[in-house]
């Protein structure tokens, strides 16, 4: 058998900061976003209305990137969340 070849391969994480904190990727991110907001609202259970409302997009920095989260941040939206999984049921049919 032939010797095998060693490959080392380093990344510019430079560039990967520069891409993925670009505002064209913002806008995608967001978008995507967006989609998640307007279909957890569209299926939200409603009493009052309060935590359909409060559903929305929250960003923060991550270590090499900006994250957009869809939250509801009514006090009581863990418990809305826990049963019935809105938001993560909005995520799968927004096909993102």
């Amino acid at each position: 058998m032939g010797r095998q070849a060693k490959v080392t391969i380093e990344f510019d994480e430079g560039f990967f900061d520069e891409v993925l904190n670009s505002a064209q990727v913002r806008a995608l991110v967001d978008l995507a976003a967006e989609r998640v907001v307007a279909q957890a609202k569209a299926t939200a259970p409603v009493r009052t209305g309060a935590y359909r409302d409060s559903i929305h997009v929250q960003h923060t920095q991550a270590a090499h990137r900006q994250v957009a989260e869809v939250v509801a941040d009514v006090p009581y939206g863990i418990f809305v969340e826990s049963r019935t999984g809105n938001l993560a049921r909005a995520a799968k049919a927004a096909k993102i």
